[in-house]
């Protein structure tokens, strides 16, 4: 909620190297979703002013920053990973409280952190152009990369460290500078963040962070013209909106956006593996990550076991606190999440089968958080609600088909492309659902949550929009490729290929 301001401090921005005060006169009060009496954060709203302040440091910072070599640029990168690598176990229960999955599920964000600085400072020697044998004499072709200039990071609250960090550290690496624009919900991660590559030497004015909503500080952040990239993960909704207005801009645009991503379960699957592996892909971390398992596609003969140990698995859950080191899920972000959540599954119940949970969890600790117990609907149709819509909760639609090609075809209907994963012992199948599967992720034997530091992370179809993020390719995004001739022929030539 918002409140006027008061005497209780707030997050402050970081602006040309300084934490500074905003000049906000309205404020986010950010709880902890486990338990609602503890207030973890003020988060300030704002203005456009201030984002112009950040805008203009980041532009001030660019030159010099351009001008470090590449290989300094990586060691500072190192520097902040090592940093990190020591705190993994604070910056986890920082990112529990603020955000309420499970310590584990932090615990994980936090290690992939590091792994991401790691890979993407080992990149800095490797900003590789190419050469090119010339059409005319005595003349060496060359490509390299350039910097864009100021970039914009707009990240969300469901991976508060690990999503800044796989924007923030390909942007400075290449040479960029950055302002960011975190989650109201989650800013002390961010705030860390900042902090650590301050700690590690990052020059003032490299990275700004500003906090705020994103109609105000967001919007300036899309549409100032010394910004010529930006960087988004959320909704479709708000992405493609980022990307229209990038467009008349003419800059660089990225978006990360939705996923309701299948899982095909074929009769000569492992179940229990299959089971254990959707209950962790659709409930950990609550259901409250893009490439969540939403939608289990499940040859028939083999549906009602399958639902049977999803189920069991599904009731023994343990749910709560995710500070409780015991838990293995937390509650939703916040209230009007749980709530929407709880509407898709009155929503479900019109239909598909409800086999157990959706309900809020009421009772001793639970009566202090957004608890909700695990959802399992079986026979949903495929053009169902619950089937075709991302709910971002732990709700997972069971949709039974008679062969392959049929699951083949459930899995391919839905306008997100993110995610998928097949359960089969069979080669050619494993073979022909990667060929055909229409998303840009896929597994086979494995949870649709999976991903490393070091490959490329993204979608297609109203997934994904601009280049992938994370790994090689996500240094492309942040770079220019520049064509270079030289010519040592010492003299003015007759012709341009002489």
């Amino acid at each position: 909620m918002a409140t006027a301001a008061t005497t209780t401090a707030a997050c402050r921005n970081f602006i040309g190297g300084k934490w500074v005060e905003s000049k906000a006169t309205q404020f986010f009060e950010r709880r902890n979703p486990a338990s609602t009496d503890e207030i973890v954060a003020r988060i300030p709203l704002s203005t456009r002013e201030e984002m112009r302040a950040a805008i203009a440091a980041a532009k001030a910072a660019f030159p010099a920053w351009h001008d470090t070599p590449a290989p300094d640029r990586g060691k500072l990168l190192f520097r902040t990973a090592q940093i990190m690598e020591g705190e993994i176990d604070s910056l986890a229960r920082l990112l529990t409280r603020e955000e309420g999955k499970a310590l584990a599920d932090s615990i994980v964000e936090a290690q992939r952190s590091v792994n991401i600085l790691q890979f993407v400072a080992g990149e800095a020697r490797r900003l590789n152009g190419e050469s090119f044998p010339s059409e005319a004499r005595k003349n060496f072709s060359y490509t390299i990369k350039m910097p864009l200039g100021v970039v914009g990071a707009i990240t969300p609250w469901n991976f508060p460290l690990a999503i800044p960090v796989w924007k923030i550290a390909p942007a400075l690496i290449a040479g960029n500078t950055c302002v960011l624009k975190p989650a109201e919900f989650t800013p002390l991660c961010a705030i860390r963040v900042a902090e650590i590559l301050a700690e590690a030497g990052l020059p003032a004015g490299v990275l700004n962070v500003v906090f705020g909503a994103g109609e105000e500080v967001g919007d300036e952040l899309v549409q100032h013209p010394d910004v010529r990239a930006i960087s988004f993960t959320g909704s479709t909704e708000i992405g493609s909106q980022i990307y229209a207005a990038g467009a008349r801009g003419m800059k660089k645009v990225q978006c990360e956006m939705g996923g309701k991503n299948p899982v095909v379960i074929l009769a000569d699957a492992d179940l229990p593996v299959a089971s254990a592996s959707v209950a962790t892909g659709a409930f950990g971390s609550t259901g409250q990550r893009c490439t969540a398992t939403s939608r289990v596609i499940i040859e028939e003969k083999i549906a009602d076991e399958f639902v049977k140990m999803l189920a069991e698995r599904a009731g023994n859950f343990r749910i709560g606190n995710g500070l409780d080191a015991n838990i293995e899920m937390g509650p939703s972000v916040d209230e009007g999440q749980m709530n929407t959540v709880l509407k898709y599954i009155e929503i479900g119940k019109q239909d598909g089968k409800l086999i157990c949970g959706g309900h809020r969890l009421t009772g001793g600790a639970f009566d202090k958080g957004y608890f909700i117990a695990p959802a399992i609907f079986d026979h949903v149709p495929i053009q169902s609600r619950i089937a075709q819509e991302e709910i971002f909760g732990p709700v997972v639609s069971v949709i039974r088909v008679k062969h392959f090609e049929e699951a083949l075809e459930a899995a391919n209907f839905c306008r997100y492309g993110l995610s998928s994963s097949i359960y089969t012992n069979d080669p050619a199948r494993m073979f022909e659902f990667i060929d055909r599967i229409e998303t840009g992720i896929t597994h086979v034997n494995a949870s649709t949550i999976r991903s490393e530091a070091h490959l490329p992370f993204g979608g297609i179809k109203d997934t994904g929009v601009g280049a992938r993020e994370i790994g090689h390719a996500g240094l492309d995004f942040y770079t220019e490729l520049k064509a270079v001739y030289i010519d040592y022929t010492g003299r003015k030539r007759e012709s341009s290929v002489q």
